[in-house]
């Protein structure tokens, strides 16, 4: 292993790999590695400037066990940045320490005849490299050391029960309502991003931590220490971005269904809330409105003036938004343009088809700059220059026909590499022409997407209470990987019937979780589907089926009622909301909080993973099963008033109360 110091980097060579080790942030490091001749400087996921700072080097020997008794000298290495340092010894294995503590150490079983007593013949290496044969790419294993007694947080968003990612496995790529920030919190004050985009899988056993890449040039993490979550998730945000400042006139209710299919069905569910005396901030019109995917534009048979009609939604204080999908069909007029441009995902083998729901067709190359202007230049003719507000971005993992990911190429290169990143630059397709305060809705993201004006959403769950309790999970992690803008389809997104009284008691439930989140959304694709088409062509705005109402009134009175009052408290809690969107602006923190994130010092916060904090503020106890009308509630040391009747609670012990239909627990810190 040979060792040099390269002003405040620690560079070590050894069997023709280059590992380099450098500050990056506030007590943080990055760490990059590669058999290739150099490394590469990609940014991928850390964008923001980060200020010099002079790190500790140190190159020494250090004295070695050899296995007949005598004792040897081998070269070690280490870098320092504040409250983090990581040494290297002789075979190239790191270690990292906070404040001088061990808290991560990379797993190495290999003997060769003169490592220490503590190596194996397992012929196990912490940096494993296999080439991809016939390309430039590696398949990448970085192994560690489990920690007894860890608890891992963060990595964006898995349909799953766990909130403690511990004894996990993780797919590092993206699917519909799966979400790969690979950012992770560990309860012992460290935190580590994962800065490659490539497909992968992560895994945190109880007998090792593994993160692989399936095909990569280089390996590139970064690491940083704190006292506790949150300042973690302040120096992981220091480096990949915050999200801007929320506008406050979408801070309220959005109206969305499946699926508005004209435009005077727009305006008359606004016109009825309008008479209701209910402020809607957004309105969202879904899928299909448009001829065919890929055309971008409203089918003027069903839209015959949009304009006017945004005019008119623009007058009643709401603002609009449109569905726009990556997918472009082959009946599309800009299927042929984008396909001799090169601007569409190619295909390793066979047909060019990457999508086939409701048409064949094939998804855009986001990683071309000149695909991401084009389908802008096409939106804003079709849609911003008429008034259009924002874009719902939806498929924007991008949803594949079938999830091989080594059978797609972008211009970057394979799909293997890089397909993590998809989300994040169909974002940018939109977010860098819009301006300053540009807010779109997508069903994806990646490491740094918060700082795109990304509200996202957990994609097409089923109407389940099972799945209304992983929603609240996947909310929290998402929020510890830094993106604070998340939220859900009240109700779920798969309704069979409307008019079953378990699914509207999940609804209530949900639409009162809802209204202590970052958006509160009204979304889902609602059964049964017993509404003819508006015509029987086999394309356009008219043929494709529609969910049922989906409006506050559409479930009977007395969900209405109760419903209307969530609304009314959302009003009322404009202020604190917008109190909360600018902590999520000034140092990243999440809308909705882990327990442990307000209160790290309490043991119970961190098993406590059925209830959450909606800021510093509200403690917010979710009803997940159905008939449910009471559930305990752990409250922190201090006092608490639970908000439905006034009581107030000492806190530092578990008490039960009272959770009828009309009120999910929520209580208020004093």
């Amino acid at each position: 292993m040979q060792f040099t110091a390269e002003k405040s980097a620690l560079i070590a060579r050894h069997q023709g790999e280059t590992l380099r080790i450098e500050p990056w942030g506030r007590d943080s490091l990055r760490v990059r590695a590669t058999m290739l001749p150099a490394i590469e400087d990609r940014d991928w996921a850390l964008t923001e400037p980060v200020e010099p700072c002079h790190a500790a080097v140190e190159i020494a020997e250090e004295p070695h066990w050899v296995g007949d008794g005598t004792v040897d000298t081998r070269p070690v290495a280490s870098i320092e940045n504040g409250r983090m340092k990581a040494v290297v010894n002789f075979a190239g294995v790191i270690s990292f320490y906070r404040d001088g503590a061990l808290v991560l150490r990379e797993y190495f079983r290999f003997y060769d005849g003169t490592l220490a007593r503590t190596s194996r013949c397992l012929k196990l290496v912490s940096r494993e490299w296999k080439a991809v044969p016939g390309g430039s790419e590696y398949a990448l294993t970085v192994r560690f050391d489990p920690n007894d007694g860890e608890r891992i947080y963060g990595m964006g968003q898995y349909q799953q029960p766990q909130l403690n990612l511990k004894g996990c496995t993780l797919e590092l790529a993206q699917r519909n309502s799966q979400i790969t920030v690979p950012f992770m919190v560990s309860s012992l004050g460290y935190g580590l991003l994962w800065n490659n985009p490539a497909v992968g899988r992560a895994t945190f056993g109880n007998n090792i931590t593994e993160w692989s890449a399936r095909a990569t040039r280089q390996m590139d993490y970064w690491i940083t220490a704190a006292d506790g979550p949150k300042q973690i998730v302040e120096n992981y945000t220091a480096v990949t971005g915050r999200a801007p400042m929320f506008p406050e006139d979408m801070m309220g209710l959005w109206q969305c269904k499946l699926r508005y299919r004209t435009q005077d069905e727009v305006l008359s569910v606004a016109r009825k809330y309008r008479e209701e005396g209910i402020k809607i901030d957004v309105i969202v019109i879904d899928f299909f409105h448009w001829t065919v995917q890929g055309d971008w534009k409203f089918d003027k048979t069903y839209w015959p003036d949009p304009k006017a009609m945004v005019d008119e939604l623009h007058a009643m204080g709401v603002k609009v938004i449109v569905s726009v999908w990556p997918s472009v069909d082959r009946r599309s007029e800009n299927f042929g343009p984008m396909m001799d441009r090169g601007l569409l995902i190619r295909t390793e083998r066979g047909a060019a088809q990457t999508y086939d729901y409701q048409g064949d067709c094939v998804e855009i190359d986001v990683f071309n700059p000149e695909a991401r202007q084009y389908v802008w230049d096409v939106c804003a003719r079709n849609y911003r220059d008429l008034g259009i507000d924002a874009f719902w971005l939806d498929n924007s993992e991008p949803d594949f026909g079938v999830y091989d990911f080594d059978h797609y190429r972008y211009c970057e290169g394979p799909a293997l590499t890089c397909s993590n990143l998809y989300p994040q630059l169909y974002s940018r397709a939109f977010f860098d022409n819009m301006g300053e305060g540009a807010v779109n809705l997508l069903r994806c993201g990646w490491a740094g997407s918060q700082k795109y004006g990304n509200v996202i959403w957990s994609g097409d769950v089923p109407s389940t209470f099972e799945s209304f309790r992983e929603q609240l999970q996947a909310g929290l992690n998402i929020g510890l990987a830094g993106i604070p803008w998340w939220t859900t389809d009240v109700g779920g997104f798969m309704t069979d019937d409307v008019n079953d009284p378990d699914f509207r008691q999940l609804l209530i439930r949900w639409y009162q979780f809802a209204t202590y989140s970052a958006v509160l959304r009204m979304h889902g694709d609602r059964g049964p589907y017993n509404i003819p088409p508006l015509d029987e062509r086999d394309w356009g705005g008219g043929y494709l089926h529609t969910g049922q109402p989906n409006e506050l009134w559409s479930y009977g009175e007395d969900n209405y009622a109760i419903m209307r009052r969530y609304y009314e408290l959302r009003v009322s809690l404009r202020d604190y909301i917008r109190g909360l969107y600018a902590e999520a602006h000034e140092n990243g923190s999440p809308l909705i909080r882990t327990m442990f994130y307000e209160f790290p010092q309490d043991e119970k916060c961190w098993e406590a993973e059925d209830q959450y904090m909606f800021g510093g503020k509200y403690l917010v106890a979710p009803i997940f099963r159905l008939n449910q009308f009471s559930r305990d509630v752990y409250l922190p040391t201090g006092q608490w008033k639970l908000t439905s009747t006034g009581e107030v609670f000492e806190g530092g012990r578990t008490v039960t109360v009272d959770a009828p239909i009309e009120y999910t627990p929520v209580f208020e810190r004093l």
